[in-house]
């Protein structure tokens, strides 16, 4: 496996560079490698992207068809961004399409990411499968995954501010620009969202002439006792709770559902939505380790916005109430920490700030320490994640349980150590 593939070369921090021009003539220099795809469903939004994507995928294997499936970023090696009919690409495959890649758009500035998708598209175009599940990078209108014509359907998961010195201060702008992938005549399939991010959704929908199924509208799920019920036009449909905790995936299981059953030439059965749920997987989003030799439960979450902190303070309370669980926290310095640390004020025991290893642009654990103690929590920075578990452990009373948290890359550091 690959940790970072020889091309494109990632120059360490760069402001990033939107645009489809560079990427539409790569492709035209490829054969056009996007207009040979499976059926692509396309997914954008700020929060549960990748967790909808792994819940319609698990729902289509076990429909029976082969899934291709591009993600971003990788945890531990590249390879993982890149699925090919339900397997993680092989080393060879990958050199092979991002050599191909490499020569045929040489004097072309492209970005890794774009560069990236270019090898995704090229290897997906090559290798047979029903469906492709095409996640985007950032945003949507200018994102390099934009270049798709005619999907089979496009999914909004719920849109909230993030990377907003790319894509705009407002929730208005930044749905304006995740929006932008609906296509006319494709349906898109969208989750409850602020009403302001609805209005620019139903605007944009209107504008290209597609239609929305809109959760709590057209579709709706709700967490019953030990059950999920999802409802639509054809009624409602008793479902156990997904394998993915938190009740945040609860919509994003439900956005997949509603996603599959309007694909057209894919039957899918009430059997196949329930086993799905039951085998989705998705790392490094309240994943589980093993337990500490203290007895003391270990999560690992990369959820790194403020939703992702709403998400991740619900799931403790839930779980453990108020004042049990301690955080571990390295964040990169783009992100907006005291947002992410303020919904968790109420009901995190306190929090070790820690630096990501191997990322020049991560937030100092002074400077995070700083922005948690701003929201109101108790804090102080560590070297590493294991001096961080020290100290949790000397505090009177030791938490019930610890989450590390904060970045996918700290999440892939950390399970690279698992291995």
């Amino acid at each position: 496996m690959i940790a970072m593939p020889h091309w494109p070369r990632v120059m360490g921090y760069k402001p990033i560079d939107l645009g489809l021009e560079r990427v539409l003539t790569a492709l035209e220099r490829l054969d056009h490698p996007e207009r040979k795809l499976p059926p692509v469903v396309h997914i954008a939004g700020t929060n549960g992207k990748g967790s909808t994507l792994a819940f319609l995928r698990a729902i289509l294997e076990q429909a029976g068809q082969t899934v291709h499936r591009y993600t971003s970023p990788h945890l531990v090696a590249f390879n993982e961004r890149i699925l090919l009919s339900g397997q993680v690409i092989n080393d060879s495959t990958l050199y092979d399409v991002l050599e191909r890649c490499r020569v045929a758009t040489e004097g072309i500035a492209l970005t890794f990411f774009e560069g990236t998708t270019l090898g995704a598209l090229l290897a997906f175009a090559e290798h047979p499968a029903n469906i492709v599940l095409l996640e985007t990078g950032m945003g949507g209108r200018l994102d390099a995954t934009n270049v798709v014509d005619q999907p089979a359907s496009v999914v909004l998961t719920p849109i909230s501010l993030d990377h907003s010195e790319y894509l705009g201060d407002t929730l208005a702008a930044i749905a304006g620009e995740k929006a932008a992938i609906m296509k006319p005549g494709i349906p898109c399939v969208v989750a409850q969202q602020e009403p302001e991010v609805l209005a620019v959704i139903m605007a944009q929908a209107e504008a290209v002439g597609c239609s929305v199924l809109y959760q709590g509208q057209d579709w709706d799920i709700r967490w019953q006792g030990n059950a999920l019920y999802y409802r639509d036009a054809q009624g409602e449909l008793e479902l156990p709770l997904p394998n993915l905790p938190g009740a945040h995936q609860v919509g994003n299981a439900g956005l997949a559902i509603a996603t599959a059953r309007i694909l057209k030439n894919v039957s899918v059965h009430d059997g196949h939505i329930k086993e799905g749920l039951r085998h989705a997987e998705w790392p490094a989003r309240l994943q589980s380790l093993p337990a500490l030799p203290s007895g003391v439960e270990l999560w690992l979450d990369g959820g790194h916005n403020p939703a992702a902190g709403q998400a991740l303070a619900d799931f403790i309370w839930k779980r453990y109430g108020s004042g049990h669980v301690a955080l571990i926290t390295g964040m990169m310095r783009r992100k907006d920490a005291e947002g992410f640390f303020s919904p968790l004020a109420e009901v995190v025991q306190r929090v070790i700030t820690i630096p990501v290893p191997g990322e020049e642009d991560a937030c100092p654990p002074e400077l995070l320490a700083e922005y948690a103690q701003k929201a109101g929590l108790a804090a102080e920075p560590a070297l590493n994640k294991d001096a961080a578990i020290t100290l949790l452990m000397q505090h009177t009373p030791a938490p019930k349980a610890i989450v590390i948290c904060g970045s996918l890359y700290l999440a892939g550091y950390v399970l690279k150590e698992q291995k």
